[in-house]
């Protein structure tokens, strides 16, 4: 699939067929988001992968607000990707000062890369996606002992899609866009 391909087909996927994915595609897709850009190189982006139903289990009643259907998508997805992010790098200099008027936003734009990337790559590889923003965090971090030097981003479901829903409407081009000439 080329990548025009790829960004028109990719879809937002909430409910997923009970197929668990490989360790090897999970793998190749992390090879392939090891590319993604960020600032200065910084790499602040982290993924902690959960199949353990268990830990899903809690996740899905313990960090989800209401409302939200994502408790149900996190328990019936295969894989759930907790994505984090390190503290303090990206926007920073060596010395711990601000290199960007944008303060640590670069973080955030960083991680927002990488999870888009991880979605396109999963599409390669037949899988669905969805990033779920309705979650609770700190919650999160909690469950999955993350290092208190990272931030929990995003939770991302993915699985083998049970359908493929149609496109949204999407804007127009001159809806966006605007030139300067």
């Amino acid at each position: 699939m080329n990548t025009i391909e790829a960004l028109r087909t990719r879809r937002t996927i909430r409910k997923f067929d009970s197929k668990e994915v490989s360790r090897q595609v999970l793998d190749s897709i992390f090879e392939a988001v090891r590319f993604a850009p960020s600032w200065k190189n910084s790499r602040t982006f982290r993924f902690t992968v959960i199949t353990d139903a268990k830990v899903k289990g809690r996740i899905a009643e313990e960090a989800t607000r209401t409302p939200s259907n994502n408790k149900n998508i996190i328990n019936n997805a295969p894989c759930v990707i907790i994505q984090s992010a390190v503290n303090g790098k990206a926007g920073y200099t060596a010395d711990g000062e601000f290199d960007t008027v944008k303060g640590d936003g670069y973080t955030m734009y960083d991680a927002g890369i990488a999870a888009d990337e991880l979605c396109l790559a999963a599409h390669e590889y037949g899988l669905g996606s969805v990033i779920m923003g309705l979650v609770d965090y700190d919650k999160i971090a909690q469950i999955i002992s993350l290092p208190e030097d990272e931030t929990v981003v995003t939770a991302i479901a993915v699985g083998y899609p049970e359908s493929i829903p149609n496109p949204p409407s999407k804007y127009e081009v001159a809806e966006y866009v605007r030139y300067i000439d």
